[in-house]
């Protein structure tokens, strides 16, 4: 089944929609599916926006219409305003009670800034239904869908790393941070770097839709352009307020890019939506330009906490678990899928693709160019770093630390 089929059963459904009543479109639905074969149903649903249950329900009908070979039988028509309400209207708790059950650190706070699912959605309907829910697995899918949550594979949950034995403590002590910073309506932002682009005519993975017989002519190979080079998309994400900032660099993804970035997202962005903070918290991965090894990434944030007067307050996560980083599945995931099958030609196109990235819990995203140096190799001496007005947490204080102003002379 292809993308043509599907539209081919669209524009059937848009000719014949004023000759049908509610029986007739189920019917005319479920033959189309049955004449499909093999996931008939699916590409019927989305194609037509009926539900899957309405289909097989259209199936049935048609069994019955054969066996009574086609005598008079008394029509199922929906009356006006009948058919099912919106699950909200008749089941008001079912989205609370499905977030309780995915949430994974404080098994129950709906207000998590730590949001990740990975029970299948049998399990998670099957768990609904003994609380007293009447719900299946497909409005599972749709409803964590249309929460925000995504399905991580077993896969993309280690990266060559053991699993730190503090690892679930940590998520939990970020997550209470994070709570109690958003408490006092001081900001929390996730940061990492995207993965480079190769910028210039080369390939770009998924679809869009183009012209039948007029796909978009990209390179054979993918060896850089030494003209174009390639972007370093770095990101910044407020994770209350549901916006981001990303700065395509075109030169190294350093520690100082890294500060940049996240100081041009608190002079566009920050400063103005909480002008009172005295503090920030930053969550960040352990490695990269922000690991928390970098000693380049601390210098730098002790002069951006001088230059701004605010207390920094950085929690990585443990080595490893780099993918629960918030800013992975609400923004940098939603950025890839909306640039997918578009070739990024030049930097402006990659800003432009970026800037547009929206969805439909409200997220808005602003993107700039970055075409500053940022030489690799920069070396900081134990005295500078020594110069860093650093406290550690008790608790892994090389994971978690606050770096404060520092008062020259």
């Amino acid at each position: 089944m292809d993308i043509h089929t599907e539209t081919s059963v669209r524009e059937k459904l848009d000719l014949l929609a004023p000759l049908f009543d509610e029986q007739t479109r189920r019917l005319w639905a479920a033959a189309e599916a049955q004449v499909l074969g093999r996931s008939g149903i699916s590409l019927v649903a989305r194609a037509t926006g009926l539900s899957r249950t309405t289909i097989h329900q259209g199936l049935k009908d048609l069994v019955e219409l054969r066996e009574t070979k086609g005598l008079e039988k008394k029509k199922r028509i929906r009356a006006v305003g009948g058919g099912r309400k919106p699950i909200d209207e008749y089941d008001p708790t079912l989205r609370r009670d499905l977030e309780l059950l995915v949430d994974p650190v404080t098994r129950g706070d709906p207000e998590s800034p730590l949001r990740w699912t990975c029970k299948s959605t049998r399990q998670l309907a099957a768990a609904l239904v003994e609380q007293g829910h009447v719900v299946g697995r497909q409005k599972v899918a749709d409803l964590l869908a249309e929460l925000g949550y995504s399905l991580q594979a077993k896969r993309k949950t280690k990266e060559g790393s053991a699993n730190h034995p503090d690892r679930d403590q940590q998520f939990a002590y970020i997550n209470e941070q994070a709570v109690a910073f958003q408490q006092r309506k001081q900001p929390v932002i996730s940061v990492d770097t995207k993965k480079k682009e190769l910028v210039g005519e080369f390939t770009n993975g998924g679809q869009e839709w183009q012209p039948k017989g007029e796909p978009e002519q990209v390179q054979g190979h993918d060896f850089p352009d030494p003209k174009l080079g390639k972007a370093n998309p770095y990101g910044v994400y407020d994770q209350h307020a549901d916006v981001g900032w990303v700065s395509v660099g075109t030169d190294h993804d350093t520690s100082e890019f890294a500060v940049e970035s996240i100081r041009r997202w608190w002079n566009k962005m920050g400063r103005l939506r909480y002008p009172d903070a005295a503090e920030l918290l930053i969550t960040a991965d352990g490695g990269g330009s922000n690991g928390y090894r970098v000693r380049l990434w601390k210098v730098a944030l002790q002069r951006f906490a001088n230059e701004t007067g605010l207390r920094i307050s950085v929690c990585h996560f443990p080595p490893g678990t780099s993918k629960w980083n918030k800013i992975e599945h609400r923004m940098f995931s939603h950025i890839s899928m909306n640039w997918r099958g578009r070739p990024l030609i030049s930097h402006e196109v990659i800003v432009n693709l970026i800037g547009s990235t929206t969805t439909q819990s409200g997220l808005t995203i602003n993107a700039e160019l970055d075409t500053n140096l940022y030489p690799k190799g920069i070396r900081i001496s134990d005295e500078e770093l020594e110069t860093v007005n650093l406290t550690k947490a008790s608790f892994h204080g090389e994971w978690n630390y606050t770096i404060g102003i520092k008062c020259s002379g």
